[in-house]
């Protein structure tokens, strides 16, 4: 009986973490601002499927700061978003 439960554990874990894999679905924007000062940028973005949000330009939290370097004005970027303590936060870039 423990035998099974400790399988049934296991397969929820590796359930839930190939489902964590899809919200590291990168998409494409345009940089409109960076404030570096504040370890913001401003994105005009497409629909960001993970976070069920539709294409608009919005500001993000940069992670990282040597992700701020990645982000020049008018750049073309791919960018993955996540929700860290409570805010939209830019933690990919390439």
């Amino acid at each position: 009986m423990k035998t099974v439960l400790k399988l049934a554990v296991i397969a929820a874990l590796a359930l839930t973490s190939a489902g964590g894999a899809f919200a590291q679905e990168f998409t494409k924007a345009t940089v409109k601002k960076v404030d570096a000062k504040a370890k913001k940028v401003t994105l005009i973005h497409e629909e960001l499927k993970g976070l069920e949000m539709p294409a608009m330009t919005m500001v993000f939290q940069v992670g990282d700061d040597a992700l701020l370097t990645k982000l020049k004005e008018g750049a073309k970027v791919q960018f993955v978003a996540e929700r860290v303590n409570g805010k939209l936060t830019v933690t990919q870039v390439k």
